[in-house]
């Protein structure tokens, strides 16, 4: 409860403990011209006349519905079945609580319940939680679950410079007074067989991520041989999407599988809210934040659904607490059961096979370009790098002329890749904004 100063007297004293002069100057800090009481607002406006104002101001946005999108970087534009929509909406989801009472909370327990089953599925995982805020977040928390099986003893983490660097550097916020030292991403150079000979007996893990944030599929055939010889873990981050086509990170033997799983039925919605999916082998299952919802039967062998682990402070002793989320992505995750349970397995491995040949196809197109360049040798999934003959920020600035939505400046966190677009091809790209993101590329490039 907030307390009210009432007297003078006891508003003198408030401002004496916390040492200012008067009320005022708790707001030296803002300029004064911005500052009470000269707020000019503008004049009263009716309902229809403010939504009026509203929509005219909307129209002004470049968004996915009226142009063609050609960024990804992390957030997808996939086509979304009208179905998640509807069962989102139903408000025994929408205005669903934290299901502590499972007596009352089975619908949403099993939603969730599914929601891991399938992630399992996808990623050949043995457990899977529900969830994580985004896919850094998951990746963050897989680095304190990797330094906790190794009982606070190892204090190196490897990752991979392919890595998102939103991923990377949300990793080292969260380990910040850890005392643990991450390398391995300084340089591009450091390919995958440099990142393995950094492993060594005070590595708590090493994080790839394939395909990588470049968009570069690679065989990780003895990865995590290599790096279980050293007692280190073995985490893949992935695209859930990509798994519909390429091998899972249990395929790849890895301890602790993740990624972002927006691309699962989430909008893009300006960046969030996101899902960070995450799955590790079942020996790992008391160490992993999150919850973890189970399948048991009642005293008359009915099926029902519990919260087998939630390991927050408010349940369990706080030194033995693996986490203080306190909130999964509800909607969220049931978002991502839903679309996985419309497409079905061949559906999601359609949606994969049409990423990966129209990206194929677009990177094609543009590498007969002369003032471009496409590596088409290194094995791409949906995302693909162009060498562009002019910043890419004005090279993007000319694609908006055309209604296009541009790729992702990777000098912006890669400088040896100055003048280098990431570009990303999904299946809501149509053969004919292809030719027109290349026929606007060969302009805006003699512009």
């Amino acid at each position: 409860m907030t307390y009210v100063p009432h007297t003078a007297a006891e508003r003198r004293q408030m401002l004496d403990r916390i040492g200012v002069q008067s009320v005022e100057d708790l707001f030296s800090v803002v300029p004064e011209r911005y500052r009470f009481p000269e707020v000019i607002l503008p004049k009263p406006l009716s309902e229809l006349e403010i939504m009026a104002e509203l929509r005219e101001m909307s129209e002004s946005n470049m968004d996915t519905q009226h142009a063609a999108c050609f960024l990804g970087a992390g957030a997808y534009n996939h086509y979304i079945p009208s179905v998640v929509d509807h069962i989102l909406s139903r408000s025994e989801f929408y205005t669903a609580y934290t299901p502590y009472q499972p007596e009352v909370s089975q619908g949403t327990l099993q939603s969730i319940f599914e929601y891991q089953s399938m992630i399992c599925a996808l990623t050949k995982m043995d457990v899977c939680n529900a969830s994580h805020y985004d896919g850094a977040t998951a990746m963050a928390e897989a680095v304190i679950m990797a330094h906790s099986v190794a009982r606070g003893k190892r204090r190196k983490v490897v990752i991979a410079p392919t890595v998102h660097p939103e991923y990377r550097q949300t990793v080292r916020t969260y380990t910040q007074g850890m005392g643990l030292t991450v390398t391995g991403d300084e340089t591009l150079e450091n390919d995958l067989e440099a990142l393995v000979n950094l492993v060594d007996e005070d590595t708590a893990c090493l994080i790839v991520q394939n395909p990588d944030f470049l968009g570069r599929v690679h065989d990780l055939s003895g990865v995590a041989d290599a790096v279980h010889a050293k007692k280190a873990l073995l985490v893949i981050a992935c695209d859930p999407i990509s798994l519909g086509l390429y091998k899972a990170p249990g395929d790849w033997d890895a301890d602790i599988a993740l990624g972002e799983g927006q691309p699962l039925g989430s909008p893009l919605s300006f960046g969030g809210p996101y899902l960070g999916f995450f799955a590790c082998k079942e020996e790992y299952v008391r160490r992993m934040a999150g919850r973890l919802v189970g399948q048991t039967v009642d005293t008359q062998g009915r099926r029902g659904f519990v919260l087998t682990l939630a390991t927050r402070e408010q349940h369990i002793r706080r030194e033995r607490a693996t986490s203080n989320i306190c909130t999964n992505q509800g909607l969220n995750a049931l978002a991502a059961a839903v679309y996985l349970a419309a497409l079905g397995r061949c559906g999601l491995a359609r949606v994969a096979q049409l990423c990966y040949h129209k990206a194929h196809y677009a990177a094609q197109a543009i590498s007969v370009l002369d003032a471009y360049d496409v590596d088409l040798a290194t094995p791409f999934f949906k995302e693909f790098i162009v060498r562009c003959p002019k910043p890419v920020a004005e090279i993007n600035r000319g694609l908006l002329d055309y209604e296009i939505i541009g790729g992702y400046d990777l000098g912006q966190v890669y400088p040896e890749l100055e003048q280098h677009m990431l570009l990303c091809v999904t299946e809501m790209n149509s053969a004919a904004q292809i030719a027109d993101l290349v026929e606007a590329l060969e302009e805006v490039a003699h512009d």
